[in-house]
Order: C-alpha cells, then sequence, then structure tokens
C-alpha cells in the first residue's frame, strides 16, 4: 500500500504555522496565562470559531484541490475531512466528560482550569502526531492492521454500550496510585502552579496530578480516535488537521459543556454506536467501499439522533 496524499510542503508548513499562531494568540493575547473563569458566552464564541474554521479550511482545501486536481479529488477530500472531523469533534465530547469528572474529584477551581487545559491541548498535539505519524507507517506497511483497527472500534464500542452507566472510579486509576505514592504532593493549590518550593524540597500541586491524569485520559481516547479516521482515509495530511482542529477546539468545548453535561447523558449511547459504525466500515473495506458521504450523513444522524434523546429524557433538569 502506497503512502499518498494532497497536500504539499508548503500546505504543511502552512498549517503548523496556522496551529501555532493560534496557540501563540491564545497563550499572549486572548488571556490564556491570565487565570480567569471563562462564561458559557465566550465558550460558545470560542467553539463556534473553531467550527468556522475548520469549515473554512474544507473550503480553502476544495478550492485549492479544485484548480489543481480537479473537481472529482476536490469533492472527495474536502468530504473525508468533514467527516473526519465530525468523527474526531464527536469522540473528543466523551473526553470532555472525563475532564469534567477529574476537575470535580480534585475540586479544581473553574478560574484555574483554563490554562492546565491549555497544556492539556498542547501534550495532546505532540501526541497526536506521534499517533498518526506511527498509524501511517503501520497502515502503509502492514495493510491488514486496518481489519485489527476495525474490530478493535467495534470491540470498544460494543464495551461502551454495555458499560456506558458505570460510573468511573478514579481512585482506583494506577497513573494517580503511583504519583501518590512516588512524589511530594502539597494538599493545598498553589496558584495555577504545577509544583512549588518549600524548605528547598519541591513539591508537587494537586494541579499537577489533575494535568497528568488530563494527559493520560487524552492518550486512552487517541487510540480509539486514531483508528476511527484511518476508516475514512489514509492521507496523513487529512487525518492530522481533522485531529488537531477537533483538539484545538476541545478547550473550549469543555466549558460550554461543563453545566450541562448531565443533559447528554444518552449521548455516550451515540458515541458508542459511532465506534461500532466506523468499525464495521473498517472491516468491510475490501468487501464495499461505504462512501464517505453516507458515512458522513450516518454519523451526523446517530449524534443528532442521541443529543435529542437526552434533551427529550432530561427536559425537566436544569443545568447544575
Amino acid at each position: 500500500m502506497e503512502l499518498t496524499s494532497v497536500a504539499t510542503p508548503l500546505f504543511w508548513a502552512g498549517f503548523v504555522l496556522f496551529i501555532v499562531a493560534m496557540l501563540a494568540l491564545d497563550l499572549f493575547v486572548l488571556g490564556g496565562r491570565a487565570a480567569h473563569r471563562v462564561s458559557a458566552r465566550e465558550a460558545g464564541a470560542w467553539t463556534a470559531a473553531w467550527i468556522s474554521l475548520a469549515l473554512a479550511f474544507a473550503g480553502l482545501l476544495w478550492w485549492w484541490l479544485d484548480s489543481t486536481s480537479g473537481r472529482e479529488v476536490a469533492n472527495a477530500k474536502a468530504l473525508e475531512f468533514l467527516t473526519g472531523y465530525l468523527i474526531e469533534l464527536s469522540l473528543s465530547i466523551d473526553n470532555v466528560f472525563v475532564f469534567i469528572m477529574i476537575f470535580s474529584a480534585f475540586a479544581v477551581p473553574p478560574e484555574y482550569q483554563r490554562r492546565v487545559l491549555l497544556y492539556g491541548v498542547l501534550g495532546a498535539i505532540v501526541l497526536r502526531a506521534v499517533m498518526i505519524l506511527a498509524g501511517t507507517v503501520l497502515v502503509v506497511k502492514f495493510h491488514w492492521i486496518l481489519y485489527v483497527f476495525g474490530a478493535f472500534l467495534v470491540i470498544t464500542g460494543i464495551k461502551m454500550l454495555i458499560f456506558a452507566e458505570k460510573a468511573v472510579d478514579l481512585e482506583k486509576n494506577p497513573v494517580l496510585k503511583w504519583m501518590r505514592g512516588h512524589l511530594r504532593i502539597t494538599q493545598e493549590y498553589h496558584g495555577e502552579r504545577f509544583t512549588v518550593v518549600k524548605d528547598g524540597i519541591r513539591w508537587f500541586t494537586p494541579m499537577f496530578l489533575v494535568l497528568v491524569l488530563i494527559e493520560v485520559s487524552d492518550l486512552i481516547f487517541a487510540v480509539d480516535s486514531i483508528p476511527a479516521i484511518f476508516a475514512i482515509t489514509t492521507d496523513p495530511f487529512i487525518v492530522f488537521t481533522s485531529n488537531i482542529f477537533a483538539i484545538m477546539g476541545l478547550r473550549a468545548l469543555f466549558f460550554l459543556l461543563a453545566d450541562l453535561n448531565t443533559r447528554f447523558h444518552l449521548l455516550k449511547y451515540g458515541l458508542a454506536m459511532v465506534l461500532v459504525f466506523v468499525g464495521a466500515k473498517m472491516l468491510m473495506m475490501d468487501i464495499y467501499k461505504v462512501p464517505t458521504g453516507f458515512a458522513l450523513g450516518v454519523v451526523a444522524l446517530i449524534l443528532a439522533a442521541s443529543v435529542t434523546a437526552s434533551f427529550i429524557a432530561t427536559r425537566k433538569q436544569r443545568p447544575s
């Protein structure tokens, strides 16, 4: 299997510079380093901004390919990006619920959550880049690995359906238990700092534990999301850009859903069905290639149905 991509080195460089510029804008211009509580209005504006940027990128990709490679290629690649982006964005919602659980368990003050999530996004970008590179190499060298990915997604989706209502006991997390057994940890927060020095001795704050757990949770979810995107395309540029756009919007999505997470309790079932569908699509790729447009429609329908069902089931509840 040959590795092919629609992107030129200039396109790769341009996208990387765009991401660096957006991170710098957030960190140094828009208050990413200042501790403050993110309002639902601010989170909604940033969520809309990132979705708009992803759609604008799809339009730019289509326009460029239409003028260089033809209408058929442009339509196919733009659709692959949009489908991959929707799948990655939907799967990241489950990650948001885990973030909410972690912040709640550690009683992280709302004004301190923004910075730790920013570092979480930075770590996730590096992690996804490495995993996508490794996944692409495996797919190119071993075509049969796609069947392994497909089976893994189906099994994971079924397990999510069965254990959707099972509460996660964070105290049993092996990483957390190891850190508490091997690190000096302060009892209280020291602002947004991850470490402090007391009497010449370095101590870690609870914020450091939160950061590590967030990075670990993203690693776990990446194991699901990376194979899922390969069910749509093996173009490394499409895989990378759809993942990064979803990750960049993850922090805003967290603050948008933080007060509404109980209203979306049926969404987990929808996400599980998305994994099963994507895995099944991958398993039968050499028998029947499911059109990308149809896959996009199915994923959108599943998500819309689960969100609608969640709101109907909890229509008498108020956000807590």
